[in-house]
């Protein structure tokens, strides 16, 4: 079998092979009599088909599986002799205008992977995030925590804002409901400001089984362009109102917290050493983040189209399978792929990068690397041992803790060479957002 390789441009490449007709031939008598041999057809006892009845049912299928893999075997002998790295999968073609008289004639068409050299950290700027945890930032955790428990309770009087209401609402526009107008059971919560300003207005005061009619008016760029910029409307019924209730701070809500005792001083010294862990994470995750920033910064790499086409499916794919874990109907909810280009531009590039940094500075990570993020990750489950043992159960998942640990190098590499300061941050604005 002969092969030829031309370049297309920077990434792009072409293979053009030819397959020796003779030798097709051969490899497809030699299945068929294979077949034969425990082919079952109407008539015939096992065994007994005739080879031209046998070549007559499955020939077709036989060559082209035949061809198939003579040509995929010509192909991966052409880039392994070029030393050639395939990225993504080849288009192959059936040349054009060639005669079969001796040879079967295709092309491949394919991307290679681009070089990559990283650039020169030296003057590149990483902020390192410092901050400590006092008794304040220990009570505003457990407030928080208290304010997830909430419970709710109902109440006979007007509402106010903090109240949860129960409603049915109908809306109109030209004295028909339009799609999304109606509710029935909904949950809101007075001042939260996640509706529109009129219908909260329209639904404080109220007192339960009380009803209102009120019109309001969309904005011109309200999301649902049905009725943007329209005027509905509305009636609403307050059928509920209940008003929240915080637990105590008590050993009772200790024990909700699972410490078994209901010791308030374990529960501190519980809460601040989760803390701690989160804190961490939010260091570390700022930190990452502008350490691969810089990365992609100095290390300009031409992406192959295959590799980001792949990614962006990926990435659809993930978002749809978190909006049907969501209860969300994927058809209303139409994903565009190209909404997700730039990101996946940016994770081919960084996965290009920290690949080469892995193999040129062998930053692979050792196994005690990995074992020690798993224990980390392991302390903020009730049973640690038993999260150890599931991560090394589920190689998918210690596939996934390998990467990050090999991240966690490619991360202090950038920081032994970038310029690192570090800054003082007030917990909140840690806690904040990462």
């Amino acid at each position: 079998m002969a092969a030829e390789v031309e370049s297309l441009g920077t990434l792009e490449r072409r293979v053009s092979m030819s397959v020796p007709v003779a030798e097709i031939e051969r490899r497809v008598d030699a299945r068929l009599k294979e077949i034969a041999r425990n082919a079952k057809l109407p008539g015939f006892r096992p065994g007994k088909v005739p080879l031209k009845i046998v070549a007559r049912q499955y020939g077709p299928q036989v060559r082209s599986e035949v061809l198939s893999d003579a040509v995929q075997k010509a192909f991966g002998e052409a880039v392994k002799e070029a030393n050639l790295k395939v990225a993504g999968y080849p288009r192959i073609d059936k040349k054009e205008g060639a005669a079969e008289t001796d040879a079967f004639e295709f092309m491949a068409t394919f991307e290679v992977y681009p070089e990559v050299k990283v650039g020169d950290l030296a003057s590149a700027e990483i902020e390192k995030p410092q901050a400590s945890i006092d008794d304040e930032a220990v009570e505003k955790t457990l407030q928080i925590l208290r304010r997830q428990r909430t419970e709710w309770v109902p109440v006979e009087r007007a509402a106010q804002d903090g109240d949860r209401l129960t409603v049915d609402f109908e809306g109109r526009i030209g004295g028909e409901t339009f799609e999304g107008g109606k509710g029935t059971d909904f949950a809101l919560i007075l001042g939260e400001g996640r509706l529109l300003p009129g219908f909260e207005a329209a639904a404080q005061g109220r007192l339960p089984g009380e009803s209102k009619t009120f019109e309001l008016k969309f904005p011109d760029d309200y999301a649902g362009k049905v009725v943007a910029g329209k005027t509905a409307s509305f009636d609403l019924s307050v059928k509920r109102i209940e008003e929240p209730k915080l637990p105590e701070l008590d050993a009772e809500f200790a024990k909700r917290l699972g410490i078994a005792d209901g010791d308030l001083a374990k529960m501190r010294a519980e809460v601040r050493a989760n803390v701690e862990r989160e804190m961490k994470k939010r260091i570390e995750g700022r930190v990452k983040s502008q350490a691969m920033q810089r990365l992609l910064d100095v290390t300009p790499v031409e992406l192959p189209k295959a590799l980001v086409q792949a990614e962006m499916q990926h990435l659809v794919e993930m978002a749809a399978a978190d909006l049907k874990a969501r209860g969300l109907k994927l058809e209303n909810v139409p994903l565009d792929p190209q909404a997700f280009e730039a990101n996946a531009k940016r994770r081919v590039a960084l996965g290009l990068i920290i690949g080469e940094l892995a193999r040129a500075e062998k930053l692979q990570p050792k196994p005690a690397e990995v074992r020690a993020l798993i224990d980390a990750e392991a302390q903020s489950y009730e049973n640690p041992g038993e999260m150890v043992k599931w991560f090394y159960m589920q190689p998918q998942r210690l596939s996934e803790m390998e990467s990050l640990a090999l991240e966690n190098n490619v991360v202090n590499w950038v920081l032994s060479r970038a310029r690192v300061a570090d800054k003082s941050v007030s917990f909140d604005e840690l806690m904040g957002g990462a």
